[in-house]
């Protein structure tokens, strides 16, 4: 699906190719997307112990519900574009498919790790970005193959401070932005997770980590950023947080699993 729209989109040039043709492909795209997925759901339930049951089945639901309403959306677009493929009306046909395509761009981003767990985890939290009208951005320059952790720590990292994330920018009323990167280097996994909500307050800075703290009042437990800080220290990685008026960014250094 997103070669047949990358190609359809970045050339431009439907009315050289046939309409039937370009439906055809794109099915059969879809039927692909549907095998990749049904091959995540398998290493997501399957190949994770019992100790981990209950994240298992939070992430597939989350996932699922996310696969559904993509086939679904997807399968109107088609309906859509082939309607106006049939009609003659090539631009009006381009001009649809564009913000198609950059929705399966932010999707395809989201599937890019060697990890599935990782992977559902993105796809629910850009979820849930959308719903509270967050622009939630991914920069994955790592498959993750090295990581230093299990892969549902990790995924306790990562869910923690994008959901804080999400609370600070709920309180604005406009512009949110979320940014989530992955990257590497010769040595570590860099995870920077920054966001343009509410600055946290020099006074409070060297508290955040701390048991039982919260900015959140009686919405917040004081756990989250503790739990993070522990299991990345665990795995021998660093944290720091810098945050002023413009950005809160949370950077993630985790040495890499040379065995791997």
């Amino acid at each position: 699906m997103f070669i047949t729209l990358f190609i359809y989109y970045k050339y431009k040039t439907p009315y050289n190719i046939q309409g039937n043709f370009i439906i055809y492909v794109i099915a059969i795209s879809i039927g692909i997307n549907s095998i990749i997925s049904g091959i995540i759901f398998y290493n997501l339930l399957f190949k994770k112990s019992s100790n981990n049951l209950i994240d298992t089945i939070k992430y597939l639901e989350a996932f699922n519900k996310t696969l559904r309403s993509q086939r679904h959306d997807y399968l109107n677009h088609i309906q859509v574009i082939y309607s106006l493929m049939e009609l003659g009306e090539f631009d009006e046909a381009r001009n649809y498919i564009e913000p198609v395509y950059k929705d399966i761009v932010k999707v395809s981003k989201a599937l890019k790790t060697s990890e599935p767990a990782v992977n559902a985890l993105l796809q629910a939290k850009l979820q849930t970005a959308e719903k509270e009208d967050i622009e939630m951005e991914l920069e994955i320059k790592s498959d993750l193959k090295s990581l230093n952790m299990e892969p549902w720590e990790f995924c306790r990292v990562l869910g923690n401070i994008i959901d804080n994330a999400i609370f600070s920018l709920k309180l604005k009323s406009c512009n949110r932005h979320l940014l989530v990167e992955f990257g590497e280097d010769l040595k570590n996994i860099k995870v920077n997770i920054s966001n343009n909500g509410t600055n946290i307050p020099k006074e409070i800075m060297s508290r955040i980590f701390n048991v039982g703290f919260t900015t959140k009042g009686d919405k917040g437990e004081g756990m989250g950023l503790a739990i993070v800080k522990e299991i990345i220290e665990k795995s021998h990685g660093t944290i720091t947080v810098t945050s002023n008026e413009q950005r809160t960014s949370f950077e993630i250094t985790i040495p890499k699993d040379t065995s791997k």
